[in-house]
């Protein structure tokens, strides 16, 4: 998915079984969507950290940080729960948001891939973010984004 390109609007179920749509996200600011590969992996952890710490920083650019895995919606609130997390964690068991994204990985045991997408709230997409291995460089980068595009 290219900058600038428009992001379809999907329907998922969060961390309580509710449907969440992406559309009613961007109803209240801009969505920091964050895939992960799994709940309560070490990496995943530190990752979904990080955006729970830089909560102001995402409050203050009026962002909102949405998670989403292959979890099943029950592992997703033990997840939620165990870390205190203060964002929705939503839940694609078929990785059909995923392949939206390019964020499903078609071989090994992880579905789905470390990316993070800034999308505005006319669905377009600001930045993508991809890093397997530096679990602090996806909000530190989804911020400057909202930086960038704040000044814009």
């Amino acid at each position: 998915m290219d900058i600038g390109a428009l992001v379809p609007n999907f329907t998922l179920p969060d961390e309580t079984g509710t449907p969440r749509s992406l559309g009613k996200f961007l109803a209240h600011g801009p969505v920091v969507l964050f895939f992960y590969p799994a709940a309560m992996s070490g990496g995943c952890t530190k990752e979904a950290c990080h955006f729970r710490d830089l909560g102001a920083e995402f409050r203050a650019a009026d962002a909102q940080r949405v998670g989403i895995s292959p979890d099943a919606p029950d592992k997703q609130r033990t997840f939620s729960e165990r870390h205190g997390f203060d964002y929705p964690l939503l839940s694609d068991p078929e990785g059909k948001v995923a392949r939206i994204f390019d964020a499903h990985r078609s071989w090994g045991p992880l579905q789905a891939k470390r990316k993070t997408f800034v999308i505005g709230t006319d669905f377009r997409l600001i930045d993508s973010i991809k890093s397997e291995v530096n679990m602090n460089a996806h909000a530190d980068r989804a911020l400057a984004a909202l930086g960038r595009s704040a000044k814009a």
